[in-house]
């Protein structure tokens, strides 16, 4: 049952900037545009490009702070990110994001290591596919999922992004170490 555009909870709502379609805003960085869309008090989605969302096309103060750590990130002055996600998916894609996003900065594994830490060893395929489907590009690091050559999966400037983003990590382990 839907809520009167007169209920508390849609008051809250609006008050926060919040609707319950969400908010999405594109934002520039160094690695072209993002589009962050956040969604009652979570961030929901992030994607390469100026992409348009289910929802209105505002900037939030949490989808701004999400924008500021992702430019952290690509100086390498952060490793992890501290606002709160809620990406949407089907178990089977919420247990491949969780692996993925246990692996560390600048480490790379396979989908079949994916697949294996899930205990689901036989379903790399669909390891693949869930990590080709992750809804928070950088925050749930795919990046760091390589095929058996240890080439970021995907293609294009997906593929292209994936590798300059590891590339990154590396090099910034590389320069805490010396």
């Amino acid at each position: 049952m839907s809520q009167p555009s007169h209920s508390p909870q849609r008051a809250q709502q609006q008050a926060r900037g919040a609707s319950s379609n969400g908010l999405y805003y594109p934002y520039r960085t160094p690695y072209g545009t993002l589009t962050i869309r956040v969604e009652q008090g979570s961030v929901t989605n992030i994607a390469l490009g100026d992409v348009s969302f289910e929802g209105k096309k505002r900037p939030t103060e949490l989808a701004s702070t999400t924008a500021t750590q992702i430019q952290e990130y690509l100086a390498g002055k952060r490793q992890s990110f501290s606002v709160p996600f809620a990406p949407q998916g089907s178990p089977f894609q919420q247990s491949v994001w969780r692996a993925v996003s246990q692996i560390p900065y600048g480490q790379t594994r396979t989908c079949a290591d994916i697949a294996s830490s899930i205990q689901r060893p036989d379903s790399f395929r669909a390891v693949g596919s869930a990590v080709r489907h992750n809804p928070l590009v950088m925050v749930i690091p795919a990046h760091r999922v390589v095929d058996t050559a240890g080439k970021p999966l995907g293609s294009g400037r997906e593929a292209r992004v994936k590798g300059a983003l590891l590339r990154l990590e590396q090099k910034t382990l590389r320069g805490a170490e010396g």
